[in-house]
């Protein structure tokens, strides 16, 4: 006779840190997850998760992914570039980890799941690339649920020294089209002084999954930071960016593209913190939106006293592709310093009947015309990237998605 052992939910169940991390590392799991046992669970009445959907909260039924699989693709690095998954670098390169681990606060609603994430995390991909090292192309990962009712945590550290460059890719997948999962992702993105980093996440979980991605970028003394999200799979997906602009000069670009379809939902809320003076910082996200999905953005640029000629822009764009489709967006700034330029809108439209004329007068039929002008309002946030290879691996997402709806 065999015996099954049932698995515990991720709510109930300690983290089982392995023996060869460093203690520093097992000691902080174990404080997270007393954090996370804790820390309130979000309400109706918290502004962060205002037009949030609640039920989405319910992680009760998911236990620890054991199958998951992490791929990499790494090009060839140049001498000194620190590529390794998490659980090794925590090994070898411990102090460096400890440095920079989730050293910032989850201000935009998360908290008690991001101390979930620390009590849990396992895998993910460390990056380090040391001064004046430039690493010219992409390095690729792909997390990929496997198992029914299964969560996994993956963790991305991602540190330039002075005048470095590099980027990174993080995919986000499912095995099949049926299994329900969860992924609760972090990013740590530290860009060093004069640095240039460029994050991107491609997220195209199957529609029974549920994802939290909470990103931290703290951008350095004329450093340039970018960071983007694209949202094609998952049925509810919850983004928190928070990017902090820490040195003097210092830029940061923000941009999203997301087409959620059917009941897709996927709420987005974004920091904008210029903490030092002659900063900029540019967030453009754009959504697409089909059947009865919906949306919600919320962004805040915060400019703090002494942070003087501060250069801040956000938009959210959201195309509504039928009248049954949700967007709701609340754009926000709070400035404390004098002679700053910053500016904030929000837009949600359709798709007038003379661009559909337009484009059908040259015979075009009026599904095909509908997609081209969908796939060109995403197309310019995309660009923005600057990489061919990286705008490549977005557009092929996008292409995916389009072919369905």
């Amino acid at each position: 006779m065999s015996t099954i052992i049932a698995q515990s939910s991720i709510l109930e169940s300690a983290p089982q840190t392995p023996s060869e991390s460093p203690k520093w590392f097992s000691d902080l799991q174990q404080q997270a997850w007393a954090d996370f046992q804790s820390l309130p669970m979000p309400s109706r009445g918290d502004e962060v998760w205002r037009f949030g959907n609640l039920k989405q909260l319910d992680f009760s039924a998911f236990t620890e992914g054991g199958a998951s699989e992490v791929k990499f693709q790494i090009p060839s690095l140049p001498d000194g570039v620190i590529c390794l998954p998490l659980a090794e670098a925590l090994q070898s390169h411990g102090d460096l980890v400890h440095e920079h681990f989730m050293k910032s606060d989850a201000r935009l609603g998360s908290a008690k799941f991001t101390a979930l994430h620390k009590a849990k995390t396992k895998n993910g991909i460390f990056v380090y690339v040391p001064d004046s090292v430039e690493v010219e192309e992409p390095i690729e990962v792909s997390h990929i649920l496997t198992g029914s009712n299964e969560a996994i945590f993956p963790h991305t550290l991602i540190i330039t020294g002075k005048n470095a460059k590099v980027s990174v890719v993080d995919r986000f997948s499912s095995s099949n089209e049926d299994d329900a999962g969860l992924c609760i992702a972090v990013n740590d993105l530290i860009a060093g002084e004069g640095s240039k980093l460029t994050y991107c996440a491609v997220q195209e979980l199957n529609t029974n999954s549920r994802m939290i991605q909470v990103n931290a970028t703290n951008v350095g003394r004329d450093a340039h930071a970018t960071a983007f999200i694209a949202n094609t799979g998952a049925q509810w997906a919850r983004n928190e960016s928070v990017s902090k602009m820490a040195g003097e000069g210092a830029h940061s670009d923000m941009l999203s593209c997301s087409i959620p379809a059917g009941t897709q939902q996927y709420d987005q809320r974004t920091y904008q913190h210029h903490a030092s003076p002659h900063t900029n910082s540019d967030l453009l996200y754009k959504n697409t939106l089909y059947g009865t999905s919906k949306t919600v953005f919320s962004g805040l640029i915060l400019v703090d006293e002494g942070a003087h000629y501060t250069d801040a822009y956000q938009t959210c764009r959201n195309l509504l592709m039928e009248d049954t489709t949700e967007a709701n967006s609340m754009p926000g700034l709070e400035i404390n310093a004098d002679q700053v330029k910053c500016s904030h809108g929000s837009t949600s439209a359709s798709i007038s009947d003379e661009e559909i004329y337009y484009l059908c007068a040259r015979g075009i039929t009026p599904q095909l015309a509908r997609r081209l002008i969908a796939n060109g309002f995403s197309t310019d946030v995309v660009e923005r990237l600057r990489n061919e290879k990286l705008e490549t691996i977005v557009l092929e997402a996008i292409e995916r998605k389009f072919a369905t709806v």
